[in-house]
This record gives structure tokens, C-alpha cells and sequence, in this order.
């Protein structure tokens, strides 16, 4: 990788982690069609491990304040925050081609605000990804399916558990969960594995002693360690959250759990099934694009007004 190689192009998505994941399905597709160019992917150093089987011409590097001074002939910003808009102003002074995301974030509102909400389908980030290849002359239709080719064939059915979410409005209650891993471990021939941190470790570990054929892998397994079980699960059960994206990396279906925030906000897993989000219908939601607002009421119904049973039901429709 040579300073200012022509036909470089710097893509800055610096966090979190499921944004960084779904840069993937877009970032490789333009990669593996663009062999001749470079690909600087800009973004926190503990997320490098997410971009497994990469296209050789995509390297990942380290944030730092002056990587602007060394690498790329164009850039693709799909992050548009304070800290990305001054790597693109050093890179604008200079005469280089930025493209920077749209956000979306007047349509946004309409979807969360809180009377006459606009309840409709908005682009997803995968989508304003692409626009900002296109923007610098890439066709940017995508191409990708897995992280993985192959995967492996089990004597049971392996179904994935990821409770928790960084905001409440995102965390369906643990008691509700827990009796959706209760009854799953009711069916024959199956196995679970509750995914989450070491912070949540303690709370699944308490939950795989008390089940059969449960298992806590929370803080204990790297990215691609993770990555690799998530490809051999039938199902993921997760929040509106980064293990979501991650399994939807592995094309591994996903039974998605929704509450302050709504899939129509753009943010649902690549290739999933919309059928397969579990959420109930309130005047009230969505009244959060990231989950991150406190329950305007302080009781979470959208959440604790699913079922257990809801879940169970379309988790096994993956296990037949």
C-alpha cells in the first residue's frame, strides 16, 4: 500500500459496530468489482477483526487525526459526524472528490415524532452506503452473501440467543427472555448459545446452569470466533442490535426483537426477512431511531407487550 496511490479510495466509518458491520456487504461488493483500486477502510481498530475474507484490496487501518495526509484520491464518508467532516475538509482543501452520506435525519423525525408520524419504509443504511460509492463513479450493486462459504451440518438444531442492546428501549425484559430459553429447551435435538459481553456475562451464565443444553459464550470468544458459531446457527434471536448485523453478515436468519425503535428506520439486517421481526403495533412507536430515549410513559410496553410465546413460535419455523 504506497502514500497517495492513484485510484485510492478512504472510507471513514468509525463506529459502532453494527454501522461498521453493515458497511460490509457494500464495501466488498464495490471491492471485488474494482480490483485496481484501493480501499482505505477508516474505522476503530477493534472492528478490523469484523472483515474476514476481504477482498485484497481493501485494507483496514486505524483512526488517527492525520490519515488524511497519507492515503487516498477520493472519499467516501458513511459516517458524517464532527470527526469524519474534518478529515473531509483536509481532504476538499486539497481538491480531492468527497462524497458524504446522507442521514436521512429530517425523514427521521417524521418517523419518531410524536403525533402524526410518518410510518412509512425509509432508506436503509446499506442503501446510503451505495449512494455514496455511486457518488464517486462506482457502481456499487451489491454482490455479497456471507463472511463464510460453507457451512457446517450439526445432528441438532443450534439456535443463537443475543438479549441485550446498548439502550432499554432495545432490551426486550430478561424474566420474558428467559422463559423464551425455558421453552426452547423443551424441543428435542437442540442446543443454545447466549451471545453478549463479559458486563452481561454474569446474567447468562446463571442462565446456561439452569438449562440443559444451554450455553453462555458471553465474553469469552473473539469477533471471529463469534462470527464462525453464528454462521453454523439455523437462528439468531436478537434485539435491534449489533449481533443482529453480525449474523446477518454470515447469512444466518435472524428472528429480530423491536420496541422504541422500528425497522422501517433503515436499520434491519442485510438479506433478513422483514416477516421476521417481532414487534406489536402502538400509536406511541417508534419514538426512538436508536432505542436511546427513555419510555416517554416509563413502562416499555412495546416490549413487554410481546409474548414469550410469539417469539418461540417463529424461532422454531427455523428448526422444522
Amino acid at each position: 500500500m504506497g502514500k497517495n496511490k492513484k485510484n485510492s479510495t478512504l472510507v471513514i466509518r468509525l463506529s459502532a459496530l453494527g454501522d461498521v458491520a453493515m458497511t460490509i456487504p457494500v464495501v466488498y461488493s464495490v471491492a471485488n468489482r474494482y480490483p485496481e483500486h484501493e480501499f482505505i477502510m477508516l474505522t476503530k481498530s477493534p472492528f478490523h477483526t469484523l472483515f474476514i475474507n476481504k477482498p485484497d484490496n481493501l485494507i483496514p487501518v486505524a483512526y488517527s487525526r492525520n490519515v488524511w495526509k497519507n492515503y487516498g484520491d477520493k472519499v467516501a464518508d458513511l459516517h458524517s459526524v464532527l470527526r469524519s467532516w474534518r478529515i473531509d475538509l483536509r481532504f476538499l482543501l486539497r481538491g480531492t472528490k468527497v462524497a458524504v452520506i446522507n442521514k436521512g435525519r429530517i425523514e427521521k423525525n417524521k418517523l419518531i415524532r410524536e403525533k402524526n408520524k410518518n410510518l412509512c419504509q425509509l432508506e436503509t443504511s446499506i442503501e446510503r452506503y451505495q449512494k455514496v460509492f455511486e457518488k464517486l463513479g462506482y457502481d456499487a450493486a451489491l454482490n455479497f452473501t456471507s463472511l463464510f462459504e460453507t457451512k457446517n451440518k450439526k445432528h441438532e438444531a443450534w439456535i443463537g440467543i443475543a438479549p441485550f442492546a446498548q439502550h432499554a428501549g432495545k432490551i426486550y425484559p430478561l424474566e420474558q427472555m428467559e422463559e423464551v430459553v425455558r421453552l426452547l429447551c423443551a424441543l428435542p435435538d437442540i442446543k443454545i448459545f447466549l451471545f453478549g459481553n463479559k458486563r452481561e456475562g454474569e446474567i447468562l451464565e446463571n442462565w446456561s446452569s439452569k438449562y440443559r443444553y444451554v450455553q453462555s459464550v458471553a465474553g469469552k470468544m473473539s469477533f471471529y470466533e463469534e462470527l464462525r458459531l453464528m454462521n453454523d446457527l439455523n437462528v439468531m434471536v436478537s434485539m435491534d442490535s449489533a449481533n443482529m448485523h453480525l449474523a446477518s453478515l454470515v447469512d444466518t436468519p435472524v428472528v429480530s426483537v423491536w420496541g422504541a425503535t422500528h425497522p422501517y428506520s433503515g436499520f434491519y439486517g442485510y438479506g433478513q426477512d422483514i416477516k421476521n421481526a417481532i414487534q406489536v403495533d402502538m400509536p406511541c412507536r417508534p419514538c426512538s431511531i436508536y432505542g436511546k430515549k427513555p419510555c416517554r410513559y416509563g413502562i416499555y410496553d412495546c416490549m413487554n407487550r410481546i409474548k414469550p410465546e410469539m417469539i418461540v413460535e417463529k424461532t422454531m419455523c427455523f428448526l422444522l
